[in-house]
């Protein structure tokens, strides 16, 4: 049996900020080898976190000998390509969502992972926030009865400073916007608490903001991706839906502050979901919420609380115990499976979006 898991992290965004201080705390986990397609950046985390190895080659770290989980947290552009090679050389993968550009790449990347013994995973690591297991069994208890809506908002203005430069972001070619980016944690959500699948789905994209800068060139370019995203939902009937639908809002531009929040109406009550996983329960009867005892999850330091990072300090303990066990699967975590049927109510989306139509899953 393994007694440490070799660690490739593959981008310097998300992982730089929240997967490998949180792997840090993981004892049976390494960090050996970090790579970004700017060599600079490669270096500055690598000296940043002490690891031995850094390049601007990402195959350089998938392709280590040392190297059992690879991390990817590039633009979803590259998912696939970076996924496959690890995959066919037998690694594990965690993959950041959204998990590809489209369903054919989704559908190749699912294949491939259930071809291999190996733990392929898409990091929604807010499944594993405390308040969010809590809230997963009280729905399962039947505390507020068949859901009959479920609503998310959720409202960040990160994207509202028209003078943020131009980047990958920016571009729908690259998978940039609100709808990829949220818009997949929302519908994993979604799934995952009802343990239902949207049937169809009515998209409604923006961009407020229609131009940004690019500091290489500096000239102003057009922002292709959307900036706030409007959807409408149907889910499939089933343990703990009937006939139940579903509204979603994820806005990058809104003011004045963040708000990640997820409710779930029922036949005898309703249920609140916060964004540290805090819960509100209000069941038959009760004219208002009432506040559910909740242990929160740690939160990376020096990084802003949107309880991200407190799924992932939750999620990266598990991801190792797997793999040191030798296991394939980890109870409660997002598959290539579904990351795939996420995929398919993104594309759906946009589909919908450009034809101005309810589209059927």
């Amino acid at each position: 049996m393994k007694e440490t898991v070799g660690i490739g992290i593959v981008g310097t965004g998300f992982a730089r900020r929240v997967q490998i201080p949180a792997f840090f705390e993981c004892k049976a986990a390494e960090i050996v080898s970090v790579s970004s397609k700017n060599r600079e950046n490669a270096e500055q985390t690598a000296q940043e976190f002490n690891i031995k190895h850094f390049t601007e080659d990402w195959r350089e770290t998938v392709g280590r000998q040392d190297v059992d989980l690879v991390c990817v947290t590039t633009p979803p552009d590259t998912h696939f390509e970076i996924t496959l090679f690890a995959l066919e050389r037998n690694k594990h993968v965690l993959c950041e969502k959204p998990m590809a550009m489209n369903v054919m790449q989704a559908r190749e990347m699912a294949k491939k992972a259930a071809e291999r013994n190996v733990l392929a995973l898409i990091d929604h690591e807010l499944r594993f926030q405390n308040g969010r297991q809590k809230a997963f069994e009280i729905l399962r208890h039947g505390d507020i009865g068949k859901i009959l809506h479920a609503k998310y908002n959720f409202r960040n203005a990160s994207r509202g400073d028209a003078d943020l430069p131009w980047n990958w972001w920016s571009d729908r070619a690259l998978g940039g916007g609100a709808l990829g980016a949220i818009g997949s944690h929302i519908i994993d959500s979604f799934r995952w608490f009802l343990g239902a699948e949207i049937r169809s789905v009515f998209c409604q994209l923006q961009t407020h903001v229609k131009r940004r800068k690019d500091e290489k060139s500096g000239e102003m370019r057009a922002v292709t991706s959307d900036d706030e995203a409007n959807l409408i939902l149907r889910f499939a009937n089933g343990d703990l839906t009937e006939d139940a639908t579903g509204t979603v809002s994820v806005s990058m531009v809104e003011r004045p502050k963040y708000e990640n929040l997820l409710e779930f109406f029922g036949t005898k009550g309703a249920l609140r979901v916060g964004y540290r996983g805090e819960i509100f329960l209000a069941t038959q009867g009760e004219n208002d919420w009432r506040e559910i005892e909740v242990e929160f999850d740690k939160p990376v330091k020096g990084v802003g609380d949107t309880g991200f990072s407190r799924g992932f300090t939750a999620f990266a303990p598990k991801i190792i115990e797997a793999i040191l066990a030798g296991k394939s699967e980890i109870e409660h975590a997002a598959t290539f499976a579904d990351g795939l049927r996420v995929q398919e109510v993104l594309d759906a989306a946009h589909e919908s979006n450009k034809t101005g139509a309810i589209v059927k899953i």
